[in-house]
């Protein structure tokens, strides 16, 4: 039988859809009905596992799935003999402690021997504990955000993306306890033959993720402006230059990082850009 990676992922949740569908952009084809707990990629030697997002660090760690995709901060939580192996860049949040509205607070001082409640009672204690502040931490699961409405805590600790949840019960977010986002995990000893499988779906992760943050521009521009604009345009290496139709002017195509992309914009036109296109990429070899 040929070897196989076996890759968990959420089957229900915030980061299943996504996983999905970076798994589906680096090239993995299955099929992952309703209530299937398991699928096989047709095109690549990969075996998808439907888990709880709280089990996969264990499943890793215990070699029933080879790597798992969870969000950083139940990797942090768990603390499972497993690596983090690759970041993804997708699912960012922070976990964050919230305190009721009208609660006067002027920093972390503030929480010594209050109770917080939070489905991470690990990482919460820890954090404390390196800040020397001693807090009651209580563990609790679902809706950790009406824990001080019914007098079970004075504070909390919770995954925030927006702060929408927070504010609609009546809470404001006070200290950030970390950052985080999708990663893959892997059980630190795997084969080889399994290490390269990896090595290769890491390698197409890295040329997708490349693409979402770049941008394929091509604009017209006339020859006087070429060394000024080709400054604010080194693309890979150096932006392509056709010469156009029309006499003094010419086509350049590079690719842009999003982060820059509105102030290379502006700059473009001010040099006399035209014609400008933006166009996806939709994968990225470096």
């Amino acid at each position: 039988m040929n070897t196989m990676l076996r890759i968990a992922v959420q089957k229900s949740g915030r980061l299943q859809e996504k996983s999905i569908k970076l798994l589906s952009e680096c090239g993995l084809n299955f099929s992952n009905g309703t209530n299937r707990l398991k699928a096989v990629s047709y095109n690549f030697p990969a075996e998808i596992l439907f888990l709880r997002d709280d089990d996969i660090p264990q499943y890793v760690e215990d070699q029933v799935a080879d790597i798992g995709i969870v969000g950083e901060n139940v990797y942090a939580e768990k603390g499972k003999a497993v690596d983090l192996v690759q970041r993804l860049n997708f699912a960012k949040c922070r976990l964050s402690i919230a305190v009721p509205k009208g609660t006067h607070y002027s920093g972390l001082a503030d929480l010594a021997g209050k109770r917080i409640a939070t489905t991470y009672p690990n990482i919460v204690r820890k954090f404390l504990s390196e800040k020397g502040i001693s807090s009651d931490i209580h563990e609790i699961s679902g809706s950790v955000e009406i824990a001080p409405g019914i007098g079970l805590a004075e504070a909390i600790c919770d995954i925030v993306s927006t702060g929408s949840t927070l504010l609609s019960n009546g809470l404001k977010e006070v200290e950030t306890v970390m950052k985080s986002e999708a990663v893959m995990i892997a059980n630190p000893n795997l084969d080889d033959e399994r290490q390269k499988i990896l090595d290769q779906l890491i390698f197409r992760i890295k040329s997708v993720n490349t693409a979402r943050n770049n941008k394929y521009l091509l604009l017209n521009a006339p020859n006087s402006a070429i060394e000024a604009i080709t400054a604010i345009l080194p693309g890979m290496k150096s932006p392509t230059i056709t010469p156009l139709g029309m006499e003094g002017w010419s086509s350049l195509h590079s690719v842009v990082n999003e982060d820059d992309f509105w102030d290379i914009i502006d700059q473009l036109k001010s040099l006399g850009a035209q014609g400008i296109l933006v166009i996806p990429i939709e994968k990225m070899i470096i």
